[in-house]
């Protein structure tokens, strides 16, 4: 390359990033321009929690009895921990600087990606037509925090110390993450795993002494309340989908208990027939499918295993944050609901289809070298 090409080169390079990033931050500034009263609407929630817990006041309502409803607090005692130093800043400015920091966990979490350098950006691109995304980062979700958090597994999954406290943060911001404990025990990481369940009772009893221990007797008694898995307004579970559409409640409530065990298969069986990277992947949408309240924006989590499709050339798995947008048509209609499991589901499927083939192929070239 000669001397003049390579300002040339340098600036091509910057092309891709430069318009991922524009991209990122439009699509942002429109969602939070028109967001209205829905701006920072969870982030509500957390904020309120830090407010109660500073006044010297309970973190759970214990008359809330459905999930959805605002501010809220469904959240692990330490989270509202976490959220108190933006009680310093004034209402708006706080909200604004937590719609930034969701935001910028879309490019963080795609830089910490184990893939090519043009399949992280495609990501952010997608993340940024991603309605699960973009619904995320207006309500000021923690949905985006679980990407980075996901994807830093993905990057430090043989790393036991990194891997241990990833797992751990995600364990307590939301519970879901937690699945990635088995997942690394199974997979042989146990130091991963055992540091992953001390780091999490460590931060827990430390919180404790701020929340005191009534905060979790109160914490596991809400989620005994609001977590049914069909009967709850605008959740995107299979049986709940069913349920909206006319279903029986209690053949809505059978078919969720098989859906259930179905995730539950298609993780052990991907843990026990496919390779660390694509059971990982299973492991991290199953997380999401398993939990009873299924929201809409959950479906943020499917930009990672979308990143290790395409890192194989399946570039059909485009669809899976572009489709995101029919959820959006009536959030009250069950057709658009259905979406959301449909797209998970099928990605689940993807991802088990493609990682028992890469297990078998490694297999046989194993058997062929031996």
């Amino acid at each position: 390359m000669t001397a003049a090409e390579r300002p040339r080169s340098r600036a091509a390079e910057l092309v891709l990033p430069l318009g991922s990033l524009a991209l990122l931050a439009l699509m942002a500034g429109l969602v939070g321009s028109v967001a209205g009263k829905t701006f920072g609407y969870d982030f509500e929630a957390y904020i309120g929690a830090a407010h109660r817990l500073m006044s010297g006041e309970r973190l759970y309502d214990p008359s809330v009895s459905v999930a959805g409803g605002f501010a809220i607090y469904l959240y692990p005692p330490p989270v509202a921990l976490a959220v108190t130093p933006l009680l310093l800043l004034p209402d708006p400015v706080a909200r604004v600087v937590w719609f930034v920091a969701m935001a910028a966990c879309l490019p963080i979490g795609a830089m910490l990606l184990p893939v090519r350098r043009d399949v992280r950006w495609l990501i952010v691109i997608l993340g940024a037509m991603d309605w699960p995304f973009l619904y995320s980062i207006k309500l000021g979700q923690v949905g985006p925090l679980l990407f980075l958090l996901f994807a830093a597994a993905w990057r430090w999954r043989d790393r036991p110390g990194p891997l241990a406290a990833v797992i751990a943060i995600g364990t307590l911001v939301k519970v879901q993450p937690a699945l990635l404990v088995p997942w690394a025990a199974v997979t042989r990481r146990l130091p991963a795993a055992a540091l992953a369940v001390a780091g999490v009772a460590a931060v827990a009893a430390v919180a404790t002494l701020a929340t005191g221990f009534s905060a979790w007797g109160d914490y596991a008694s809400l989620l005994g309340r609001v977590s049914s898995a069909v009967a709850t307004p605008h959740n995107c579970s299979l049986g709940a989908v069913l349920y909206q559409a006319g279903l029986p409640d209690s053949a809505a409530g059978a078919v969720q208990t098989l859906s259930t065990l179905v995730v539950g298969a298609a993780v052990l069986a991907a843990w026990r027939f496919a390779g660390p990277e694509p059971s990982l992947m299973v492991t991290v949408v199953a997380s999401q499918l398993l939990t009873p309240l299924l929201w809409d924006h959950y479906a943020v989590i499917l930009l990672l295993p979308t990143a290790w499709l395409l890192e194989r050339g399946r570039y059909w798995a485009i669809a899976f944050p572009l489709l995101g947008w029919i959820s959006l048509f009536d959030a009250n209609a069950w057709l658009p609901a259905a979406s959301v499991p449909v797209l998970m589901f099928g990605c689940l499927a993807a991802i088990l289809w493609e990682g028992i083939a890469v297990g078998s192929h490694s297999s046989s070239l194993a058997e062929a070298l031996a």
